[in-house]
């Protein structure tokens, strides 16, 4: 059994050299001891993970379920993104992928998950072919136009890292913060050791993304980097429609130098661009936003958003962060079972395209761990 340690406010900032995202998360996880034993497991406390909990109790509510979370709920990815939902993958829609948008707004209502979930399209923007009558019109390389609307929208990343985790808590799963996960013990039944405690799992959800490789099995077979974002200031209705953003539809660049973006409630409008680059998970940690390459991403950033339109070239900035990411070589998630079990699954590697796609996959990995569903093909790492 573990110590237990007082709560702390899940809306400090678990990451400040990674500075501070906007989002605020509205949930105290209660301190609970480690159990000596549960039915699943689930390593990582932010978007799949915690679906994935949440499913588990939902559809089976005898079954026990610990999450465990290195630092605090949604410290990873989940807590960074810029809350941009979208219909299909990094490589596009994969065989038997379905409906993800509209698997994402059936869970969030079966768990009564209220995230600001509004999806009016997203525009696809590009310095060729663009539409004739594009409420986008900047200049960035070239001009950037809308060349396509596709499914898609945006939702308040820290409301819905809180309604998952209270969608949770009040299924009766056990969720334990500030417990990093260190070694499994491969038996029949795995010991997961995590901050000195131990507790055997008759299956194992691995949700930790770009963080926690070698746990995973996944150093070097995907590449972890740090994507970086800024908010500006709040603008009127008015500044925002010149700037061609309105209407609430987040965007993305369909060529290079990548951009992407959207407006919060507020007037305020996220806009990403850069990677930085890290050889490992343990790399991605130590990162610091003010210094070195990031630091030139940020300059570089802003530079291109006051430049992008006359509306945005006194336009404040508010907040600088980055956020975790991974990649597999192809572009498609990994949702695998674990090389040293068949009772263990890896699931994450959404590259940068895992709002809607943690959720619905955690759901789905949730449903695989009761035997109800097949992994897909496309979610292995060949060895």
């Amino acid at each position: 059994m573990s110590t237990a340690r007082p709560p702390a406010a899940s809306h400090l900032n678990p990451h400040p050299n990674w500075g501070a995202p906007p989002w605020h998360i509205d949930f105290i996880v209660r301190v609970k001891p480690v159990p000596p034993s549960v039915d699943f497991a689930v390593v990582g406390g932010g978007f799949t993970g915690l679906a994935a909990a949440a499913w588990l109790r939902h559809l089976q509510p005898k079954k026990s379920v610990a999450v465990f979370e290195a630092d605090r709920i949604g410290a990873g990815a989940s807590g960074r993104t810029g809350g941009m939902a979208l219909a299909e993958s990094a490589a596009g829609d994969l065989p038997g992928l379905g409906n993800v948008l509209g698997g994402l707004e059936r869970i969030l209502a079966e768990l009564e998950i209220d995230c600001e979930l509004s999806l009016p399209g997203a525009f696809e923007i590009g310095r060729s072919k663009g539409l004739p009558h594009s409420p986008i019109q900047w200049n960035d390389s070239g001009t950037l136009r809308v060349v396509k609307k596709v499914p898609g929208g945006t939702l308040d990343p820290g409301k819905m890292v809180a309604g998952l985790a209270r969608a949770t808590d009040e299924r009766g799963a056990t969720i334990i913060e500030r417990h990093p996960v260190t070694k499994i013990e491969w038996q029949r039944l795995p010991i997961v050791h995590a901050a000195g405690a131990r507790c055997s799992a008759g299956k194992i959800l691995f949700a930790t993304n770009a963080l926690a490789l070698e746990l995973t099995s996944l150093a070097g077979r995907a590449e972890p980097k740090l994507t970086l974002a800024v908010l500006t200031e709040p603008m009127d209705e008015k500044r925002l429609k010149a700037i061609g953003l309105a209407g609430g539809n987040p965007y993305y660049t369909v060529d290079l130098p990548y951009l992407w973006g959207r407006r919060r409630g507020d007037g305020s409008v996220i806009f990403g661009a850069g990677l930085v680059d890290a050889d490992d998970s343990r790399d991605l940690t130590q990162i610091d936003i003010t210094k070195g390459q990031a630091k030139d991403l940020f300059e570089s950033i802003e530079r291109r958003i006051h430049n992008l339109h006359p509306d945005l070239r006194e336009i404040g900035i508010t907040r600088r962060w980055g956020g975790p990411i991974l990649f597999r070589e192809n572009w498609c998630p990994v949702f695998m079972p674990h090389p040293q079990s068949k009772n263990a699954i890896v699931l994450g590697a959404y590259a940068g395209q895992g709002v809607a796609l943690s959720v619905y996959l955690g759901a789905w990995a949730a449903e695989a761990m009761l035997g109800r569903r097949k992994l897909p093909p496309w979610g292995s790492i060949p060895r």
